[in-house]
């Protein structure tokens, strides 16, 4: 994201603007696009779910109507004594059977005027055996499991109850499916069974009813109690056990919804149901909302036409901003060349009114510029060495504090040799860091500096404490700044052997890729470190290190070089104290000239 963003600000004012005025464009057009395909899909489907309960209703109407003609029908086989007497009186000779057979016949001739309209068969079943049929094309039952049929069981369960169901049979050469009505013919005085009757009609035939109101994604299926499809446009449907299409269908008519959004097959889909109480049966529509959406609405061509808005759109957006920035373009062209070469370049005054006004005060800015730039060198000039020589003031009086104690104490003691030897050495020192004007000197001025501060701390203290220089010929010519390492040999000589009678102290220096290191390490007493300050201090009965002098160099080292460099300390009670001296590398120029 930050590459492509530089990436942009190197375009100038035009690409900016037409960027984004195009990014908006598209912004705007999606936004449009997809509004327009949300409202599209509300409206199909509120639309939908009004015209296709509409439809429902009149399929409905068409199932009540076949239900009410075979409520007549089965009630006048109930009325019909010839009925019952077939099915209930014993078996005679074959006369009475014949005539029997043949009355049998005209009456359900008449009976099954009633539901003439539709292509179906009747069959009859009694106690005596006998069973009778109207037209066996559309039964699918065999006569030897129809006794204990699952529907028989059922109509024998439930006498009162007219029941509809799907059944199959399975041929060598067919399949017969067919919705069955059944029903158990009772004695109106003793209530007894004396038979049942069975109308089946064709599934093929009973999709009639609702065919016509289906098309490709417009669905129909008819749902028993079970939870089972005997019915639908889709053939591969009928006979499955749907037992959530059917929660959702009475979840429907439960909660009074219009429809009902769910996932069927796969697909997304709009339900909308009907229950049929005089059947028990659920009259569902299915809608598959991608399927009917694609044949509705024209995706592609919205989609195309939206490219083209927007594609015009940003033609015209480009011409306008490439009119209006030209000038002002080649400005910041010339700005540019100007920031290049150090602000030295004045700008050619051209273009419209506000071009001119603008280049004619940045010329203006460029003038006051300079003289501000002079300005702030010089006196950024006075305070560094304002600030170097405040700090040069307060290292040097802690140092020659100490000194002359130390000289003081060998005075007392009478050893005017030690003590005129000393005094040279502090000539020395003194003639190095204060008598030389220059605010840096080399490795090896501060190596002599540091033997003769030593000489003077042992002269004091004998050889308790050792030092032990390790510095690499490489860097005996690097230029430091002057007493950057005394004031840490200064404390390990005054503060880190409080406890301890006798030690060591380490100077190391060396380079590491670009950087000057320099370490002291003393085995001394060690110390715990101010975290609030990043001072050190010691715990002892007497707070002999106030940490001053290592303050004035960290801070010394960053005012000259930057946070990069500084001190870094780190002590351990009782095992000693690590100062590790950061500094870039600068040689000597008489070591370059050579």
């Amino acid at each position: 994201m930050k590459k492509l963003v530089e990436s942009i600000n190197n375009y100038g004012l035009l690409a900016k603007i037409f960027l984004v005025m195009f990014f908006s464009i598209i912004v705007i057009t999606i936004t449009i696009t997809f509004n327009t395909f949300q409202m599209s899909k509300n409206l199909f489907t509120e639309t939908f779910s009004v015209t296709n309960s509409k439809i429902l209703t009149q399929i409905q109407g068409n199932v009540e109507n076949f239900n009410y003609s075979v409520v007549n029908a089965i009630n006048n086989v109930e009325q019909s004594g010839t009925v019952k007497k077939f099915l209930t009186e014993k078996d005679s000779s074959a006369l009475e059977m014949s005539e029997s057979y043949y009355n049998m016949s005209a009456q359900m001739d008449r009976i099954r005027s009633h539901i003439d309209t539709y292509d179906n068969g009747i069959t009859l079943t009694g106690i005596n055996g006998r069973n009778y049929s109207t037209n066996r094309i559309y039964w699918p039952i065999t006569e030897e499991a129809l006794p204990n049929h699952p529907i028989t069981l059922n109509a024998r369960a439930n006498p009162k109850v007219l029941s509809y169901h799907y059944d199959e049979l399975y041929t060598d050469t067919s399949k017969k499916s067919a919705i069955i009505a059944s029903k158990a013919l009772t004695d109106k005085k003793s209530g007894e069974i004396y038979g049942i009757v069975y109308i089946a009609m064709q599934e093929l035939e009973f999709r009639q009813f609702y065919t016509s109101y289906t098309s490709e994604g417009n669905n129909v299926a008819i749902i028993n109690g079970a939870g089972m499809i005997v019915s639908s446009n889709r053939s591969e449907l009928i006979g499955q056990q749907e037992l959530e299409l059917l929660k959702h269908a009475q979840d429907i008519e439960k909660r009074n919804l219009n429809y009902k959004d769910i996932k069927f097959l796969e697909r997304k889909q709009i339900v909308l149901t009907e229950y049929l109480p005089s059947l028990d049966l659920y009259l569902v529509n299915l809608i598959d909302r991608k399927l009917v959406m694609d044949n509705i609405i024209d995706t592609k061509s919205i989609i195309l036409i939206s490219i083209l808005t927007g594609s015009v759109a940003s033609l015209f957006i480009y011409v306008i901003s490439r009119r209006l920035t030209r000038s002002l373009t080649s400005l910041v062209n010339q700005i540019n060349q100007t920031a290049k070469s150090n602000f030295d370049h004045y700008i050619t005054v051209s273009g419209s009114y506000e071009t001119k006004q603008v280049g004619t005060a940045f010329n203006l800015m460029l003038d006051e510029l300079h003289e501000y730039v002079e300005e702030l060198i010089v006196t950024q000039k006075k305070q560094r060495n304002a600030e170097l020589a405040a700090l040069q003031q307060q290292i040097n009086p802690h140092f020659l504090y100490n000194t002359l104690a130390s000289i003081k104490i060998i005075v007392n003691q009478g050893n005017k040799e030690m003590a005129a030897e000393m005094i040279n050495k502090l000539i020395s020192l003194l003639q190095n860091t204060i008598g030389n004007i220059s605010e840096t000197y080399t490795v090896e001025q501060e190596l002599t500096n540091m033997k003769d501060y030593t000489f003077i701390n042992q002269a004091r203290y004998g050889e308790q404490i050792r030092v032990n220089y390790y510095i690499t010929a490489d860097c005996l010519t690097y230029q430091i700044p002057k007493l950057i390492i005394q004031p840490f040999i200064e404390n390990a000589f005054f503060h880190a052997f409080n406890k301890k009678a006798s030690g060591s102290i380490h100077i190391m220096i060396g380079q590491e890729r670009s950087t000057l290191i320099c370490e002291i390490i003393d085995n001394g007493d060690g110390m715990v470190t101010d975290l609030d300050n990043q001072m050190p201090s010691y715990k002892s009965k007497r707070q002999l290190f106030s940490g001053i002098g290592v303050k004035n160099v960290n801070e010394r080292i960053k005012l000259l070089y930057g946070e990069a460099y500084g001190v870094e300390i780190s002590s351990e009670l009782g095992k000693g104290t690590k100062v590790r001296v950061s500094l870039p590398v600068i040689k000597s120029v008489n070591n370059l000239n050579l």
